[in-house]
């Protein structure tokens, strides 16, 4: 979920009870450096990373759950 731009940190939070401190220190120590460095370019100052500056469109839209072992399903 934290590697998909749209997932809110409190999504994270809501889902699996970290915080964004700790989701940041966790994809430090799973990704490599690089690809750590890549990410928190693209998340940080993202609007969609934080429910209370994503945009009116995307705000309730129920997608930022996850299934935790289920499959998917489309709709």
């Amino acid at each position: 979920m934290a590697w998909e731009d749209r997932t809110p940190f409190e999504a994270i939070e809501l889902q699996f009870g970290l915080r964004e401190a700790q989701v940041i220190a966790l994809m430090r120590s799973h990704l490599k450096l690089s690809s750590f460095k890549l990410w928190r370019l693209r998340v940080t100052g993202r609007r969609t990373k934080h429910a209370s500056r994503r945009p009116a469109e995307m705000k309730d839209s129920g997608r930022h759950t996850a299934c935790l072992g289920q499959p998917a399903r489309h709709r």
